[in-house]
């Protein structure tokens, strides 16, 4: 008996740090991700359903300042300092959406919607690509998120959704 006591004191504060962190305090933007084969979409949801695809940018298309099987053709436009929830699914088979730099990994499962949230607390370009073995190719799902100051973001959202 003595042990099953010692296992409930480690499991219920533990139980109640699991929960605290998967709650999301107000996100300012919601993103969902849909890993395809060989390629990512997103929708911005909360902004009149703005949608693309990012897809690689091939090694013969490459600028000087690309970085080969990494650099993407649209990237993921956040605000920083603020609290982003993304969405992942899946429309194919299993992906994982990965950032290293957020610490960030949630996989994409078709059928199921997995959430996390995360804060981006500097200006940059950040990178990552699918971890998971989905398939031939599976390693050239490259992502790319570029953190912007708050009121470029809005700019870049009404831009966007103009055009």
């Amino acid at each position: 008996i003595l042990p099953a006591i010692i296992l409930l004191f480690i499991a219920f504060p533990s139980l109640r740090l699991l929960y605290l962190l998967d709650e999301i305090n107000e996100p300012l933007v919601t993103l969902k991700t849909i890993g395809h084969q060989w390629y990512w979409s997103y929708e911005y949801s909360d902004f009149m359903n703005i949608e693309f695809d990012s897809y690689m940018i091939p090694t013969n298309e490459l600028n000087i300042n690309n970085f080969r099987l990494l650099d993407v053709d649209n990237r993921v436009i956040l605000p920083m300092n603020s609290q982003i929830r993304i969405l992942v699914t899946a429309a194919d088979v299993i992906h994982s959406w990965t950032i290293p730099a957020f610490g960030v990994k949630v996989d994409g499962t078709p059928g199921r919607l997995n959430q996390t949230n995360f804060f981006i607390n500097r200006p940059g370009l950040f990178y990552g690509q699918c971890s998971e073995i989905c398939g031939a190719n599976h390693s050239f799902m490259p992502i790319v998120i570029e953190s912007i100051p708050t009121n470029f973001f809005i700019k870049w959202i009404m831009n966007y959704s103009n055009s």
